[in-house]
């Protein structure tokens, strides 16, 4: 083996250094020179102009692949590689463009106008937009650039210029309502604890906190701002200033009352927020149309979005003191906007034992007598288990909002209630009438007794309204079809009071009492199906056909509808009843075909044979 790897180093050797030996050549035949001389001649030379025979004659000069001496080994085009090595080595060295600073662009929200929407963007600078990054020091100096800024718009609120003074504050409300609808966290800020500031915390954490801090006095300052407006517009009073008059303080009180409003439905779980509603309940009841609507438009969003119901259970406590305060002189449309609540299950009186928690924890003094010390800490480790559990089934937020919502229609009720008992003849009336009858499924059955004497005494006082009176019926039975249905009622008159009401509803009249009448009848008819008797349906189904014909269109085909509902009743009882009828029958004949002679002689009949 090693002679073997001798020889192959030895053989590389000799081929790396042995200088490569150049090709033969061989030397044409006398006759291929003839024939190559031939063919030179023959060809057409005199049709060539002289300057391309010259290039031609240059060209076969020149060394190629084809006329080169093989024998040579030196490489024809050195030259030309040089120059290309040369040129290449150019072209290694990098390019030097001239570079241009770009700048970073932080695109904003569009501005939608008449003409479309126009994209807004700025561009990062030192008092422009950074990042949200809130943990560096770019973000650091962001919160105090947006404290600077939110306290020199504030400062714009008190602009003395009378030319600008109110085009510039109402743009300076509007800004800072955007602003903090765009800054404020989803949370409440709380105010910090001695011990909390006397804690070691880190640089970030302390930042936060002072923005927080910075950022809930702001607010509260722009929102006395704002108060401060309205109340300057309600009492008539003039600035010290002289920069706003009196024609100017309704348009500036109207933007105040529609930012409030805005961050009554923007931000109702940040702070203040019970202040805002505080501030706007009492304008529900303005004189000025606008601004009444306006706050009444927000409440009723309030209450539709509410989905846990704190919210609305502190407004309707407001809405309650001001009712009372006032001694029930109010606009119907504060209780109205009441219907919008989203209250679908409360707890009732009847059902609290079944209901209540039951007790799942131990007192300190049964655990000491009944328990030893490690069956204590076993018991101790179980009840923390099952709290954790609770709360990640989430089952203590419905409970939560089931007692929110029982809360606030206590006080929807005790509002109603104390309408009906001492301002009957107030215009509030039909609006009471109106909620009543949408919340009657979820009054609690002590209070049936007393309000259903309350509500014939109205009917029979004949100083109610067609509307009024429907809404009472549909009230009524509402209460019997629910839990009312274990009471011994009997519902004849109020069936009596809707017989003799029909006929007042005609095409003359306003035609948005025929949905009531349908709900009625759907409720008197349909749900107490088996309470009804043939006649009675019968004739409802007479009085209804006779109403649809001098009514409009559109009410003629709801009382058909009813009155096919009300017939198909009255043929399903009807058949029951022959159904029973013959029954009885054939099991008499039964009876009788089946009698024994004994049996025959104790009865009233005889069997002849």
């Amino acid at each position: 083996m090693l002679i073997e790897q001798k020889k192959l180093r030895q053989a590389v050797k000799d081929a790396a250094i042995r200088t490569p030996r150049p090709l033969e050549t061989y030397r044409k035949r006398p006759e291929e020179e003839e024939e190559e001389e031939e063919f030179l001649e023959s060809l057409p030379t005199d049709m060539m102009e002289d300057d391309d025979l010259r290039q031609m004659t240059d060209m076969a000069r020149k060394a190629s692949f084809i006329t080169r001496d093989l024998s040579s080994c030196a490489p024809i085009h050195s030259t030309k590689k040089r120059k290309s090595e040369v040129i290449r080595s150019y072209e290694k060295v990098p390019r030097k463009m001239a570079k241009t600073e770009e700048k970073e662009v932080i695109h904003l929200l569009p501005i939608k106008d008449k003409s479309g929407v126009i994209p807004q963007s700025v561009e990062r600078g030192e008092g422009g937009l950074v990042s949200s990054d809130w943990f560096t020091e770019e973000g650091a100096g962001l919160k105090v650039i947006i404290i600077k800024r939110l306290k020199e718009l504030r400062g714009m609120l008190m602009e003395s210029d009378p030319a600008v003074a109110v085009t510039v504050r109402k743009l300076v409300m509007v800004s800072l309502m955007e602003i903090f609808k765009d800054i404020a966290p989803t949370y409440k800020i709380r105010p910090l604890t001695s011990e909390e500031k006397a804690a070691k915390v880190r640089k970030e954490t302390q930042q936060l906190r002072e923005f927080e801090e910075s950022l809930v006095s702001q607010y509260k300052f722009y929102l006395e701002d704002l108060e401060q407006t309205i109340k300057d517009w309600k009492q008539q009073k003039k600035k010290r200033s002289q920069a706003v008059g009196f024609d100017s303080y309704r348009g500036l009180a109207e933007v105040a009352i529609r930012c409030l409003c805005e961050l009554l439905l923007a931000l109702p779980h940040f702070n203040f927020h019970n202040n805002i509603i505080v501030a706007l309940v009492p304008l529900m009841n303005d004189p000025v149309r606008q601004v009444s609507d306006m706050c009444c438009d927000a409440f009723r969003k309030l209450f539709q979005q509410d989905k846990v119901g704190g919210a609305a259970l502190a407004s309707v406590r407001v809405v309650s003191g001001l009712v009372k305060s006032l001694n029930y002189n109010i606009r119907p449309e504060v209780l109205r906007t009441l219907l919008s609540l989203r209250i679908k299950e409360v707890h009732m009186k009847k059902d609290l034992e079944d209901t209540a928690p039951k007790k799942k924890f131990m007192n300190n003094k049964e655990k000491k007598k009944n328990l030893s010390r490690m069956q204590r800490k076993w018991k101790k480790a179980e009840e923390k288990l099952e709290k954790e559990l609770l709360e990640a089934e989430a089952s203590e937020s419905k409970d939560k909002k089931i007692q929110l919502h029982t809360q606030t229609l206590n006080i929807v009720f005790l509002i109603y209630f104390r309408i009906l008992k001492k301002a009957q003849k107030s215009v509030l009336l039909p609006a009471v009438l109106e909620g009543l009858a949408n919340f009657a499924h979820l009054i609690n059955l002590e209070f049936f007794d007393d309000l259903l004497n309350v509500l014939q005494n109205l009917i029979q006082s004949g100083d109610l309204t067609n509307q009024e009176s429907l809404h009472c019926i549909q009230t009524v039975f509402i209460i019997l079809s629910g839990q009312g249905d274990v009471l011994n009622v009997d519902p004849l008159k109020f069936y009596s009071q809707l017989y003799q009401m029909l006929p007042r509803l005609h095409a003359g009249a306003p035609n948005d009492d025929i949905s009531i009448v349908l709900r009625c009848l759907d409720a008197m008819l349909t749900r107490r199906r088996k309470q009804v008797t043939l006649q009675r349906a019968m004739a409802f189904m007479k009085r209804l056909s006779v109403l649809s014909l001098h009514t409009l269109p559109n009410a003629s085909v709801g009382l058909l509808a009813a009155n096919r509902a009300a017939r198909f009743q009255s043929v399903t009882s009807c058949w029951t009843t022959r159904s029973k009828a013959a029954a009885f029958t054939f099991q008499n004949w039964t009876n009788l075909s089946t009698a024994t002679p004994r049996t025959q002689r104790s009865g009233n009949y005889t069997c002849y044979r």
